[in-house]
């Protein structure tokens, strides 16, 4: 890893005790895979929970989207508060808020619960979605994107394997709505630990209160990338919602599967492939993301939406492993682009303004769906959602087609430097993962 000037630390450890930068950055890309860990397992139990205590598909949703609102709120508050007070006291703040949450997610004795923890854990990863990914831009190797692979390879892997755990756990093990979150708080304790010794990155400059004004904008350089690429990001992320928040009940319902363990393998097929995918496709250039992308999210969602027509639990796995595949692609093609036309200055702008479109993307449609779902049905919500995911999708294909490339006519005016795509890629662009 790279070394960093010592005016970098703004809060010293001694040497004997601080965390190479090595180190630092695995110990956080295993908090980041945690902390989506912790995301994805309620999943699979939301039909427990419903069994429990008897409550709507609106309710599931309702839980569910508690959680994106309160991540998105803390974002627009706090995510760039990392830059000002330094990287260290924010995640440490994450890191125990979410154990807070982890230990009320065990204890859950009625709904009331499951909104409350769902919200402290949705506050927490708000505040360490920004940290922590800037946080791996600043200690990955010196002309190196391992900080965005391992970013979208820890989110997607951790909701993947935060889904099939959970469900494993509440089909074959004992106390099966709390052991997955003991074992949690127990790994997020051990991480509280590894954070008080990571090296610190950024010094403090003062303007903390002036930082949680909350303020959404894009550059006018990155404007209209950003407007072409939204409804793609939207798409996507959307997507993720309807698996997250609807995946069980869609497998106990549509296809009978009443096993939590189907509700998990269901996130896996997408969430999990999409992180493979991720490490595989790592050296493809943007305009081959944004080109591959979308024609595999697409075909897998109208494949999906045929096996959900038929009952055909295969076809519907088998698609969904489609759409995982051009999932990350579809994404982080469109991140990479956006913050390698930003000015430097400017990038956690950018990612701010990505982060929030993306979590509203994220938690209405699942709130409409549960709302669509209590008046017209799971499957009829279910088509009616697919297709908006391939509409929006082909919206901005098609827009990127209008160019020579998907990205290099709406950059090559606006970038007098070499922009990404006519280059090979920008060696640190931040990226994430629904």
């Amino acid at each position: 890893m790279q070394d960093l000037p010592s005016d970098a630390l703004s809060v010293e450890t001694p040497a004997r005790y601080r965390m190479s930068n090595s180190s630092a950055f695995w110990l956080l890309s295993i908090a980041l895979g945690l902390l989506l860990f912790a995301s994805a397992a309620p999943s699979p139990m939301y039909p427990v929970y419903q069994q429990m205590w008897h409550y709507s598909s609106l309710v599931s949703t309702g839980v569910y989207a508690a959680n994106a609102i309160a991540l998105l709120v803390t974002l627009l508050f706090a995510g760039s508060l990392s830059d000002h007070i330094g990287r260290r006291p924010v995640l440490l703040a994450a890191v125990l808020v979410e154990l807070l949450g982890t230990l009320a997610f065990a204890e859950a004795q009625s709904v009331a619960w499951l909104f409350t923890a769902r919200i402290v854990q949705g506050i927490a990863t708000g505040l360490a979605t920004g940290a922590i990914s800037a946080t791996l831009i600043d200690l990955q190797p010196a002309e190196s994107r391992l900080g965005a692979l391992m970013t979208n390879v820890a989110a997607g892997g951790g909701l993947a394997v935060g889904a099939i755990s959970s469900g494993l756990l509440v089909s074959y093990a004992p106390a099966p709505t709390r052991l997955v979150y003991w074992l949690l708080a127990a790994a997020f304790i051990i991480i509280v630990i590894g954070v008080l010794v990571i090296p610190e990155t950024v010094a403090p400059d003062g303007r903390a209160l002036e930082s949680l004004k909350p303020k959404v904008s894009v550059p006018q350089p990155v404007r209209a990338a950003f407007l072409t690429l939204l409804p793609s990001i939207c798409a996507t992320w959307a997507l993720g919602g309807l698996y997250l928040a609807l995946g069980g009940a869609l497998m106990h319902v549509q296809f009978h599967q009443t096993s939590a363990l189907a509700g998990g393998l269901v996130v896996v097929a997408l969430q999990g492939t999409s992180a493979i995918t991720a490490v595989l496709a790592r050296d493809w250039t943007i305009d081959q993301a944004l080109q591959r992308g979308p024609v595999l999210l697409i075909t897998g969602v109208a494949l999906a939406l045929v096996g959900a027509a038929t009952h055909s639990v295969w076809l519907f796995f088998a698609a969904s492993i489609v759409a995982g595949i051009g999932f990350g692609p579809s994404f982080s093609g469109a991140l990479r682009m956006l913050t390698g036309l930003s000015p430097a200055a400017a990038r956690a702008e950018v990612v701010t303004a990505i982060y929030v479109v993306s979590y509203l993307a994220l938690s209405i449609p699942a709130v409409l769906a549960g709302l669509s779902v209590s008046r017209f049905g799971l499957a009829a919500t279910t088509y009616v959602y697919g297709a908006i995911v391939i509409v929006l999708e082909t919206v901005a294909m098609l827009g990127s087609l209008r160019h020579r490339t998907p990205h290099t006519a709406l950059a090559g005016a606006l970038c007098p430097a070499p922009c990404p795509g006519t280059v090979a890629p920008m060696p640190r662009v931040v990226s994430a993962h629904p």
